[in-house]
C-alpha cells in the first residue's frame, strides 16, 4: 500500500483526495492531515482515514480537535511547525501539496528535503520558489503535478525528450466574465466571481480564475515543471474544459489531454503514477458535446495574465511579489474592500514599487514575500481613505 500525507486535506484538492484514496482502500493508507482553521472537517477526516498524526494550523482549534478526538492514539500538532511534520513523517511514500496559497512553501521544501514524491497542487510553491525547489529535487524524488493543466502536459509528455517541444500550450475556460464588456467590470461583486462555469474550486482559486491570474501562475509554474522557457509557454481559452493542455513538437504535431472537467481525475493519476487507477465518473462524450473552441485571452480585459508574464521575464523576486500581491488583493476583494478591478491595479502597484532581487535562499523570497504582502495593504487601506 502507497502511503500518503496530505497538506490541504480540508480544502477542495484534499477532499477530491481523500474521495479518490477513499475509494481504493487496497492501494492506499493516509498517514498524515494537515489543514488550516476547519476542524470540524479534518476530525471528521480523522475518524475515517486514521492517519498516525494530524496538524491544524490553528493551534486553538487544534486543542479542540484533541478534546473531541476519540482515539487519542493520534498525534495532533498545530502550526507550520505541525505542517512541517505531516510533511515529513518517515513512512510517507508522497505528500500531497495542496495548502492554497504562499503558506505551502515551507512544508513543501520540508516534504522534498526529505526525499518524498510530490503530487503538487500547491502552485505558489514553484511560482515562488521554482529556481530553488528544482535545485532542492536534483536526486530527491520527483514532482507529479496535480493542477489538470499540468498533468495534461506530464502525460502529453510521456516518453518525449524535452527538447522535442515547440510549445506548451495551457488551456483555460475564460472564467466567468469571459464575455462581459470590460466596462460592467466595476460592478463585479464576490458572489458573480465565484460562479465558475465548469470547476468547483475553493474561493480564492476561483476568484484566480475569474481574474485569469490562476493561468498566469501556471504559466510560471510550467516553466519549471518542465523546464521550457516562458517565450515558449502559450495560453489559449477553451471555455468547455474538456482539453486540458497540449504540447507542440518541434515536427508539428500536437498532442493533447482530453476529459471531464473533475479533479479526481488528474488526482488519481498523481496518486498511482505510473499505473492509472479505474474510476466511476462518466466518460467523456464528445457527440454530446458537438463543438469544441478556442479563442486567444484578452489581456486589455484580464491583465493579471500580462502581470504574471511580466513576472516571469523580471525573474528573481517579482514573482513572489506578484503571488503576495494578488492573495492580498483576492482576500480584499472577497471581504468587499476592493473592487474587482481593484486586484489588477493593486498588483501592478505593487510590482511598480518593488526591485527584483535574485534568489540565493528562501529567506530572500520570505523577505520579498513579506514586503509585498504590507505595502499591499497599505495600498488598499490609502485607497479605502479616500
Amino acid at each position: 500500500m502507497k502511503k500518503i500525507s496530505i497538506l490541504g486535506s480540508t480544502g477542495s484538492i484534499g477532499v477530491n483526495t481523500l474521495d479518490v484514496i477513499g475509494s481504493h482502500p487496497d492501494k492506499f493508507q493516509v498517514v498524515g492531515l494537515a489543514a488550516g482553521e476547519n476542524y470540524e472537517l479534518l476530525l471528521s477526516q480523522i475518524e475515517k482515514f486514521k492517519p498516525r498524526t494530524a496538524s491544524l494550523f490553528s493551534k486553538t482549534g487544534a486543542d479542540k480537535l484533541k478534546q473531541r478526538l476519540h482515539d487519542k492514539k493520534i498525534k495532533i500538532t498545530s502550526g507550520i511547525d505541525g505542517a512541517i511534520e505531516v510533511a515529513t513523517l518517515s513512512d510517507a511514500d508522497m505528500v500531497i501539496s495542496a495548502i492554497v496559497g504562499a503558506a505551502g512553501l515551507i512544508p513543501t521544501i520540508s516534504a522534498i528535503k526529505s526525499g518524498k514524491t510530490i503530487a503538487l497542487a500547491n502552485k505558489e510553491t514553484l511560482v515562488m520558489a521554482g529556481e530553488i525547489i528544482m535545485k532542492e529535487m536534483d536526486g530527491r524524488g520527483r514532482i507529479i503535478p496535480v493542477d489538470s493543466e499540468h498533468s495534461a502536459i506530464f502525460q502529453a509528455l510521456a516518453g518525449e525528450r524535452r527538447e522535442n517541444i515547440r510549445r506548451l500550450i495551457l488551456t483555460a475556460s475564460g472564467g466567468p466574465f469571459r464575455n462581459l464588456p470590460i466596462e460592467q467590470f466595476k460592478h463585479i461583486t464576490p458572489d458573480d466571481a465565484l460562479k465558475h462555469p465548469n470547476w468547483r474550486m475553493g474561493p480564492k482559486i476561483t476568484v484566480d480564475s475569474a481574474t485569469l491570474m490562476n493561468k498566469g501562475l501556471e504559466v510560471i509554474e510550467a516553466k519549471w515543471l518542465f523546464d521550457v522557457p516562458a517565450e515558449n509557454i502559450e495560453v489559449l481559452i477553451h471555455p468547455q474544459s474538456i482539453i486540458h493542455s497540449l504540447v507542440e513538437f518541434i515536427d508539428g504535431s500536437v498532442i493533447a489531454q482530453l476529459g471531464i472537467p473533475d479533479m479526481r481525475i488528474p488526482i488519481s493519476y498523481a496518486l498511482n503514477y505510473p499505473d492509472r487507477l479505474e474510476n466511476r465518473l462518466p466518460s467523456l462524450d464528445l457527440s454530446h458535446i458537438k463543438n469544441l473552441s478556442f479563442e486567444k485571452p484578452d489581456t486589455v480585459k484580464f491583465p493579471c495574465l500580462k502581470l504574471a508574464f511580466e513576472s516571469l521575464k523580471k525573474g528573481g523576486t517579482m514573482p513572489a511579489v506578484l503571488n503576495a500581491a494578488n492573495e492580498v488583493a483576492v482576500n480584499a476583494f472577497l471581504n468587499r474592500e476592493i473592487s474587482f478591478n481593484g486586484i489588477p491595479e493593486t498588483i501592478k502597484k505593487t510590482m511598480d514599487s518593488h526591485d527584483a532581487g535574485n534568489i540565493q535562499e528562501i529567506s530572500d523570497i520570505l523577505k520579498a514575500d513579506k514586503w509585498a504582502r504590507e505595502y499591499s495593504k497599505k495600498l488598499i487601506a490609502m485607497s479605502n481613505e479616500q
